[in-house]
């Protein structure tokens, strides 16, 4: 039995399976006996998912990137409080399909925002200190992400493909930084062999009867 939670993440370029494979790895766990809480940013939560619903709309194409930022750390102020915190409290697993990487990557590299001063002291706040144990960066080219997207694309999935390449080079900018908690995998390959590589890797964290999480509780 785990005496504290962990927090998994998974991150990603557009179309890169990170929903898929962050369901699958909860799944697997669950039949391992596991307790785990698989949730979404932004969402999760009811304020989180109405904050998700302004954020997506493709009808709020004119949203600034500091309007964008500050309302994806509202949903993350949320849902920190309300689910993730107290679910490591009660030593469950926690599944999350994306977290403060997202905006380092999609508002600080690819948007222009000020990674340090401004991005991280308010990440900092909102998460109260609380870094995955773990990232599953599920590495793919920008475009084809997009086109495994599909047709009906969100505002976020509509900007352009230089934006989306320039989210992924940040991606990959953030895993060189902190190689030790993010572990990129291709997301080319066939989908039973990548969850393959994240459950071994998963259950070698587990194995160790330990965390490294970054909360104390």
């Amino acid at each position: 039995m785990l005496k504290r939670g962990i927090f998994i993440t998974f991150e990603g370029p557009e179309g890169s399976g990170k929903t898929t494979h962050s369901r699958l790895l909860c799944e697997f766990l669950r039949k391992k006996n596991f307790k785990v809480l698989h949730t979404r940013e932004p969402g999760g939560t009811l304020i989180s998912e109405k904050i998700r619903k302004i954020l997506l709309d493709p009808k709020n194409k004119g949203m600034d990137v500091g309007c964008e930022m500050l309302l994806y750390m509202a949903a993350r102020a949320q849902i920190v409080e309300e689910k993730i915190l107290p679910a490591l409290k009660q030593g469950k697993i926690v599944v999350c399909d994306r977290f403060t990487d997202a905006t380092l990557a999609y508002q600080g590299y690819a948007g222009g925002m000020n990674l340090k001063v401004v991005i991280d002291n308010i990440a900092g706040v909102v998460t109260k200190g609380l870094k995955p144990d773990v990232t599953f960066l599920l590495d793919i080219d920008a475009k084809i992400g997009l086109l495994r997207a599909g047709k009906s694309k969100d505002r976020m999935e509509r900007k352009s493909i230089l934006y989306h390449n320039k989210v992924r080079n940040g991606y990959l900018s953030i895993a060189k930084k902190e190689s030790k908690r993010i572990k990129i995998i291709s997301a080319i390959g066939k989908m039973e062999e990548t969850q393959d590589i994240i459950r071994k890797i998963a259950l070698k964290i587990f194995s160790y009867g330990r965390t490294i999480c970054h909360l104390q509780i």
